[in-house]
């Protein structure tokens, strides 16, 4: 014996009168044709097996069939009348009163309630449409099995379409059930890998208040979403959907569960207008031969006994029949049957046996159940021979039916595989349904499919790409922030989901080349981001050039201070026998005035692209020809200062400090200054470098220094050999001779002193190729300071006072 219980009515209200079939002060209402199409499934599945010499032969199958009424109460107490055997049973009675297995239930509520009563009891129990993951508990329901793939597939492939479509903004709907939230919980949490964020949950249920139903639709109408999931079975999401028709909700992506994509009683024309194009997973369809004769011989006179036929009749053929002897009530409002109805020629959807799906679910649990027995009865697979009985029929167990269950594994006639997972669960396989209009019909297409392979692994593949969606329409898009173009970044809104974000433009210096950037990218050190902020572009290269102004100003002060050295030593090698040039050491003035040219030359290295030997080369030729200058300046100086000690009677140092010597000073403190260089060079030299911190749109190419104390070593020892000379010359500065050159010796050393010290906090507060000018401008300014000072009043006697360029007038006699 096998039980079934089938939601044949789907709504529970209250009575206070008794009916046959339901408990006092309740009625059932609302016939489910697909239901009692589950049960004459069912009836027809075992009338084939008991019609099969392989498949339990000499053993015949019964059935008891109830109604659930789609609630946990009453299902709980059609599986305990079913379970329970009675005290007494007859002897004459050929099979025993107790079911072997049970088919139940629809919903995941119902089944979770008998599945927990029964499962401590061993008692199979296989459902044909109860998808909630948490029956798969193998703990908790031990006996539990399932034609249906869990929902825990179901919300894989849910959230693997929404992520195919790109829709990150959506709706949910679900049932107030088992069913419904556990689906939802599964689906939430797939989706959140994906990014996609859900806008609102709503709950429904078929017993709701219609208050509760218009706060739905009311959610629906505030949110900005357009990609609503309906998971919800079809008698709860129902009444939401009349409500939807009703104040003509339009313009929504609808993604439908398994539980209402490919129902009839709501895949019409009326509801195509708020409802075409709904999108969904289904059951994959399968054809039941012979099974439309027999549904369309039901028939109320056939077997007056028959449950739930005489309910069916009335809905179908539109009138209550009335068996012989029966008492009609003169006040019913019902037409009368005459009794020769019938349904062979009937046009229904009933009738339709061609794309069953979970009618077939039910196909396939007898099956199951009728493998496993043949299994417990026989010791091996049906079709397999000798066939004879190893287990008396009498002794079977509900228990050994639950373990034989776990084992089955078989091809039927339709070459469907089945077999059981180890939670009890078949592996899954899902239609891609949609809904389109044809010939003003609604047509469930199929647009693809979604698999689990044994791997575990999942597959969704949809074959149509181009899916035109409500009349021409395009698959919509649903996000509840607009994608940030590029150049900005996302800003996380605060108290709202992950997709409600801002798009910031990103900060100077960073990036974002995609659309829908989380964060900007840095530029990298040398570039900077463009003016949209999209790409990033080299920064500006700046250094000192010769075609700039300041660059032009500087080459020609320099060529100017050189040429005017070069012709300062043309004029004192013309003049060298006249006592102006005699008088101030001809020797080491031509020796000077060379080492000047040098130093204006100098400035010329300062100018254009730093390379390491340019770099080199400025800081080790400025060094060393400025120390060359100081230190021909400090022979001269002491010169005079020799020469004023020698008008003191006695005095011989005048003649000890001569040519040989002056050369010997000259040479031995630039010498000095040549072993700085040569270690600055060795340890630590200067070279080329990239300074970013004066701009962030530029970069400045520059000569680092390499060692700072080695660059203020040679600054500094140039200054001493200035502040030496400086004073010497200050001593010697009233010497009685017309041509004192102390005093002009002290005047060039105060304007170089003057200048440098000037120079060095100029220097580090001057910005990028600035500090390459203040450096060339000290350079110039000192050497015009020494050629002036120095030699100009020379110049001016031999070129413009000849007259004074007498010895007389150098001696100061005249």
């Amino acid at each position: 014996m096998i039980g079934g219980i089938f939601p044949v009515f789907n709504k529970e209200i209250s009575n206070t009168y008794t009916f046959e079939r339901e408990p006092p002060g309740v009625k059932c209402v609302g016939f489910d044709l697909r239901a009692f199409q589950c049960t004459q499934v069912m009836i027809f599945s075992i009338e084939e097996i008991n019609k099969n010499p392989a498949l339990l032969p000499n053993i015949s199958l019964g059935y008891k069939i109830l109604n659930s009424c789609s609630t946990p109460t009453n299902t709980l107490r059609a599986a305990l009348t079913l379970a329970g055997r009675p005290e007494e049973t007859e002897s004459t009675l050929p099979c025993p009163p107790a079911i072997s297995a049970l088919i139940a239930e629809a919903g995941s509520s119902q089944s979770l309630v008998v599945a927990g009563m029964l499962g401590p009891f061993q008692v199979p129990i296989v459902s044909y449409f109860s998808t909630c993951a948490c029956l798969s508990n193998r703990l908790k329901y031990p006996s539990f099995f399932r034609t249906i793939p869990s929902d825990y597939f179901q919300a894989k492939a849910l959230a693997a379409l929404v992520k195919h479509f790109g829709w990150q903004w959506i709706g949910v709907i679900q049932s107030d059930n088992d069913y419904g939230r556990n689906g939802i919980l599964a689906f939430s949490e797939e989706v959140k890998k994906f990014g996609v964020c859900i806008a609102f949950v709503g709950t429904i249920l078929r017993t709701y208040t219609m208050d509760k139903i218009l706060n739905v639709v009311e959610m629906i109408k505030q949110s900005t979403v357009k990609v609503i999931l309906g998971f919800a079975a079809e008698g709860d999401f129902y009444p939401l959907m009349k409500e939807v028709i009703k104040q003509n909700i339009t313009g929504i992506q609808w993604i439908a569960s398994e539980a209402w994509i490919t129902v009839s009683r709501i895949s019409t024309p009326e509801t195509y207008q708020s409802f075409g194009g709904a999108l969904g997973f289904a059951l994959q369809k399968m054809a039941i031969p012979n099974l439309k004769p027999f549904l369309a011989g039901i028939s109320p006179y056939k077997d007056p006994s028959a449950a739930f036929v005489r309910d069916f009749w009335e809905i179908m053929v539109g009138c209550r029949p009335v068996l012989p002897g029966e008492y009609i009530d003169a006040e019913a409002t019902n037409v009368i049957c005459k009794g020769n109805e019938t349904l062979m020629n009937f046009q229904n959807v009933f009738f339709n046996v061609t794309q069953l799906r979970e009618t077939y679910n039910v196909h396939k649990a007898v099956y199951a159940i009728a493998h496993a027995l043949h299994q417990l009865v026989f010791c091996q697979p049906a079709g397999e021979k000798p066939v004879k009985p190893c287990l008396n029929v009498s002794e079977i167990q509900p228990k050994q039916v639950t373990e034989h269950l776990q084992r089955v594994n078989f091809k039927n006639e339709f070459g469907d595989h089945i077999y059981f997972d180890k939670n009890g669960d078949p592996p899954a396989s899902y239609d891609i349904i949609n809904w389109q209009l044809n010939d003003g019909q609604v047509e469930h297409v199929t647009l693809g499919h979604f698999a689990s392979d044994t791997n575990g692994d999942y597959k969704l593949s949809i074959q149509e790409e181009h899916i035109v969606w409500r009349t021409g329409n395009m698959v919509p898009t649903s996000v509840c922030s607009d994608v940030c173009p590029v150049g900005t970044r996302k800003a996380q809104i605060k108290g709202k989901p992950i997709c409600c974000f801002d798009c910031i433009p990103c900060a100077d210096g960073t990036i974002a080349n995609l659309t829908g950037a989380a964060d900007c990218t840095p530029c990298p050190q040398e570039f900077w981001s463009s003016e949209r902020k999209d790409q990033c572009i080299p920064k500006t290269v700046e250094f000192l050039t010769y075609h700039e102004p300041m660059g032009i100003a500087i080459t020609v002060v320099s060529i100017l201070g050189a040429s005017l050295s070069l012709a300062t030593i043309m004029v004192f090698f013309h003049y060298r026998e006249t006592p102006v040039i005699k008088a101030s050491n001809s020797e080491l003035s031509c020796f000077l005035l060379f080492c000047l040219f040098l130093c204006f030359l100098c400035p010329l290295t300062f100018i254009g692209r730093p390379t390491v030997w340019t770099c080199m080369l400025r800081h080790t030729a400025f060094g060393v020809t400025f120390a060359l200058c100081i230190s021909c300046v400090l022979g001269k100086t002491i010169v005079v200062v020799t020469a004023f000690k020698a008008t003191v009677p006695g005095n011989k140092i005048a003649r000890k400090f001569g040519p040989a010597q002056q050369r010997i000073i000259v040479f031995s403190c630039t010498l000095i200054q040549i072993v700085i260089c040569i270690l600055w060079l060795e340890l630590k030299p200067p070279f080329p470098d990239m300074v970013f911190r004066y701009s962030n749109k530029k970069m400045v190419l520059e000569c680092n220094t390499g060692s700072e104390a080695a660059f203020y070593a040679v600054l500094g020892y140039i200054g001493l050999l200035a502040i030496t000379c400086l004073v010497l010359a200050f001593l010697a500065r009233k010497l009685p001779d017309n041509f004192n050159e102390a005093k002009f010796i002290t005047f060039s050393m105060l304007i170089f002193c003057t200048v440098w010290i000037t120079f060095i906090p100029a220097y580090i507060s001057s910005p990028g190729k600035f500090t390459v000018a203040v450096e060339t401008f000290a350079i110039l300014s000192s050497a015009f300071g020494l050629f002036i000072c120095i030699f100009a009043p020379k110049c001016y006697i031999i070129l413009i006072k000849p007259e004074k360029n007498t010895k007389k007038h150098v001696m100061g006699k005249i």
